[in-house]
C-alpha cells in the first residue's frame, strides 16, 4: 500500500484542508499519514473560532519518522499558516525527497485577485520558493498571478492563461495547474503544463453558479489520490473535477445542505467508480 503525507491545518467542524484529504486520500486506498499544522474549532468562515498553532511540533515529528526510517510515496501540502511553517516545510522535503516519490504543492493564500487577510506579498514570494521544490503545483489564478508577478486577470484569453502556466513553470515543477478555467460562458476547467515535454491539457465542464468553501482541497486531494492509483496527471484531472462538481451539485440538492463545506462524503461512490473506470 502506498503512503500519503499531507500537511495542512485541521478544521473541527468545517470541510477543508485535513477533514477533507485525509477521507479523500484513505478512501482510494491509500495510507494517508498527517502533520496538522494547526487546530481550528471551525474554519475561519465561522465567528470566533479558536485556534492553536502546532508550528513547533512539526520538526520533532519528523526526526521521530526519521529515527523509524519512515518515508511516504507523495508529500501533499495545502493550507500553511506563516512563513515559518514554509521555511520548515521545505526543509521536510529536502529530508523526505527521494529519486521515486512525488512532492504536491497548493499554495491556498488567495482567492478573488486578494490574498487571505493572514498573508502578504512577501508570503505569496515564499510560497513561490517551495513551489521550486515541488513535482506538481495546483494553485488558483489568483496566487499564481501572486507567485509569478503577473497582473491579476478576471477577463483573459487563452493565452494569458498558457502564459501564466509558462511563468509559474519557471519556478521550478514539473507540472503546473491552474484551476477554476473557463474561455467560455456558463463553463470552467482546469488547464495543465507538462514543462518537460512543453504540452498543455485542458479540461472543461459546465460552471456551477454556488461556491463553497474547500472546494480547492477536494480537488487537490483527489487529484494526488487518482495520481497514486497510477493514473497520469491528465487521467487525474477530470476525475478530480468532476468529483468537484458533483460534490457541489449534491449539496445543493440536499435540504438539509450546510453552508460551510460540501457533500463530498455523499460523492465517495461516485469518486470510486470513476477511478475504477479508468483504471480498466
Amino acid at each position: 500500500m502506498k503512503r500519503i503525507l499531507t500537511i495542512q491545518d485541521i478544521s473541527c467542524v468545517g470541510k477543508c484542508s485535513l477533514t477533507v484529504a485525509l477521507p479523500i486520500i484513505s478512501v482510494l486506498g491509500i495510507e494517508t499519514a498527517i502533520i496538522p499544522t494547526g487546530v481550528l474549532s471551525t474554519h475561519t468562515m465561522f465567528n470566533n473560532y479558536t485556534f492553536k498553532d502546532l508550528t513547533d511540533e512539526i520538526v520533532p515529528i519528523t526526526n521521530h519518522w526519521k529515527s523509524e526510517g519512515i518515508d511516504f510515496d507523495c508529500i501533499y501540502t495545502g493550507y500553511l499558516g506563516s512563513i515559518e511553517q514554509v521555511g520548515i516545510i521545505a526543509n521536510l522535503f529536502d529530508e523526505f525527497k527521494t529519486d521515486k516519490n512525488l512532492i504536491v504543492v497548493d499554495p491556498a493564500m488567495a482567492d478573488n485577485g486578494k490574498l487571505y487577510p493572514a498573508f502578504d506579498e512577501t508570503f505569496a514570494k515564499t510560497m513561490a520558493k517551495l513551489c521550486r521544490k515541488a513535482d506538481i503545483i495546483v494553485p488558483n489564478l489568483t496566487e499564481a498571478s501572486f507567485m509569478t508577478e503577473i497582473e491579476y486577470k478576471e477577463s483573459y484569453n487563452e493565452k494569458y492563461i498558457k502564459d501564466m502556466l509558462k511563468a509559474l513553470a519557471e519556478l521550478g515543477p514539473k507540472i503546473s495547474i491552474l484551476t477554476g478555467i473557463g474561455f467560455k460562458e456558463g463553463s470552467t476547467g482546469v488547464m495543465g503544463y507538462d514543462r518537460e515535454n512543453d504540452e498543455y491539457y485542458y479540461y472543461e465542464h459546465d460552471l456551477i453558479e454556488k461556491s463553497y468553501h474547500g472546494t480547492g482541497d477536494v480537488f487537490s486531494s483527489t487529484l494526488v489520490g487518482s495520481i497514486q492509483n497510477n493514473l497520469t496527471w491528465q487521467e487525474a484531472i477530470p476525475i478530480a473535477a468532476d468529483y468537484t462538481a458533483k460534490s457541489i451539485q449534491l449539496t445543493i440538492d440536499d435540504p438539509n445542505g450546510r453552508d460551510y463545506g460540501v457533500n463530498f462524503e455523499e460523492g465517495i461512490p461516485y469518486l470510486l467508480e470513476r477511478i475504477s473506470q479508468q483504471k480498466n
